[in-house]
């Protein structure tokens, strides 16, 4: 993938996480943080983990380190604070795809993992990685919705690329 391509999935996770949370905020509190059975227990947690990857992978990326202690945390307890946490984060998600170029996506990424191991990537396949995972949690939080009385709405990037004026 070139950087043009990864600065539309940027902007296409904007969008999913503009259209996904707009569902979400029409859940009760009792549906939000309800039990469920999924790898993260609950809306509100496989929300919080998404934010979670997005701060680690970028502190990777641009700096500074996130300060997340593991991938389970949960950032922000009540939905609001949450949801303006997650804006923050896609515009900054979108500033710095702004700024790859093909020479720097042809180098390496040197990072420490959660479990402290000192790991080198490809960076084109980093980025890949990154958005990737937003998706695969983003579905999960999707079906999670889908046994809410909140119907969660299209996420797919056929759906985006009309819209998308970037």
């Amino acid at each position: 993938m070139d950087a043009a391509s990864f600065q539309r999935l940027a902007r296409y996770n904007t969008w999913a996480n503009r259209r996904l949370y707009e569902a979400c905020g029409s859940l009760s509190r009792e549906d939000y943080v309800a039990p469920r059975p999924s790898f993260f227990g609950s809306i509100q947690r496989t929300l919080n983990h998404l934010l979670v990857g997005d701060r680690v992978w970028m502190g990777r990326f641009e700096g500074p380190p996130a300060g997340i202690s593991s991938l389970d945390q949960v950032l922000h307890e009540e939905f609001p604070a949450l949801r303006a946490a997650r804006v923050a984060e896609d515009e900054r998600i979108e500033r710095w795809t702004r700024r790859l170029d093909e020479a720097a996506l042809g180098g390496e990424l040197a990072y420490t993992n959660m479990a402290g191991e000192a790991k080198r990537s490809p960076l084109r396949w980093a980025v890949a990685h990154f958005f990737n995972h937003q998706t695969h949690h983003r579905g999960q939080a999707h079906c999670l919705l889908s046994a809410t009385p909140v119907p969660p709405p299209p996420l797919d990037l056929l759906y985006f690329l009309p819209e998308d004026r970037g």
